[in-house]
């Protein structure tokens, strides 16, 4: 039975990094970032491998050639591996956007950017997989992408999934709230993490920050994300449901319409999360500036399903409607 290329290379990037794992006493999320670099650097970088290991690693890695995959196999292999690895060591920072999440942000940013060339900035990279779904629907453009993470292992693997997809992307390994020394950017795309952010000092930096108590960090990564997005530029968000009936809702209504407009709203399937409370859904934002002006009404659509291709092709002609009438 014939494999398909991503199962080829899923198994390539899985047993290589078990092989790993258990030579360096390492985790596999680490390993697995050790092969992926392996890979991209056609050579075995760790100096402390046994002979044996060496040969075995080197005999597996000549059975594939990554120039015969597409970016897009090369990321969907490599976020199967790291799903495995985060089901073995379960972190609630570490979340991947699904798929068809990741599709439809990429969809929505090829409709409202119609430059050819922009600057691209994912405020809380992850593992990268975001950000290279949506490089990858935009292949024809000339893109120059930052991403910013402060966890360890996941900006390595984000860094070695930009490598192994060929895209250049410049990473920034700190707290997102700290300063950050980038240029704006045009597109600001993020799936932002929920919670509370626990540096008050910090916070109080930020026009958003709570009366008392600690600020919603996804509240503040809304505003960090506008200072760093030039006028007119676009914000994709993927918020949770809840996000304006919180306690501290208030202080974000006043943020959003002194500094944005917001030109839409995309509520995805209750049947993707596992409890109606953690739903969430795409809001995407325009920073104000001169000349900009409000759409007649925002894009307000509610997705039933992402499985029906007949539901999506219903929706997807809702949104080419509402571009033609905004």
């Amino acid at each position: 039975m014939k494999i398909s290329p991503v199962e080829e290379l899923f198994t390539l990037f899985n047993e290589t990094a078990i092989v790993l794992q258990e030579e360096l006493s390492c985790t596999y999320l680490e390993a697995l970032a050790e092969t992926g670099e392996n890979l991209f650097q056609s050579s075995i970088l760790q100096e402390e491998l046994s002979e044996l290991t060496v040969k075995r690693l080197k005999k597996q890695y000549e059975q594939v050639n990554l120039a015969r995959f597409s970016k897009e196999e090369i990321r969907k292999a490599f976020q199967l591996v790291i799903l495995k690895g985060m089901k073995e060591n379960i972190q609630p920072n570490h979340q991947m956007t699904p798929d068809t999440v990741g599709i439809l942000v990429g969809y929505l940013v090829s409709k409202f950017i119609q430059k050819q060339e922009y600057r691209l900035l994912d405020p809380a990279v992850g593992t990268g997989n975001l950000l290279t779904t949506v490089l990858n629907q935009q292949a024809q453009k000339n893109i120059e992408s930052f991403g910013v993470e402060i966890d360890d292992i996941l900006i390595k693997l984000a860094y070695v999934n930009a490598n192994l997809q060929e895209h250049s992307v410049q990473f920034f390994h700190q707290d997102t709230m700290e300063p950050l020394f980038l240029d704006p950017a045009d597109v600001v795309v993020s799936d932002l993490p929920v919670g509370f952010y626990p540096n008050d000092l910090r916070a109080a930096d930020y026009q958003i920050k709570a009366e008392e108590g600690h600020t919603y960090s996804h509240h503040l990564f809304i505003e960090q994300s506008v200072k760093h997005t030039v006028p007119g530029g676009y914000l994709f968000f993927l918020i949770p449901n809840g996000l304006f009936e919180s306690e501290q809702a208030t202080l974000l209504h006043e943020y959003i319409k002194e500094h944005l407009i917001i030109q839409g709203l995309i509520q995805l399937p209750e049947s993707m999360f596992k409890n109606k409370n953690a739903g969430k859904s795409i809001l995407i934002l325009q920073k104000k500036g001169e000349n900009i002006q409000t759409p007649k009404q925002a894009l307000l659509v509610q997705l039933p399903s992402l499985s029906s291709s007949a539901v999506m092709e219903k929706v997807l002609g809702k949104i080419d409607e509402w571009f033609q009438n905004r």
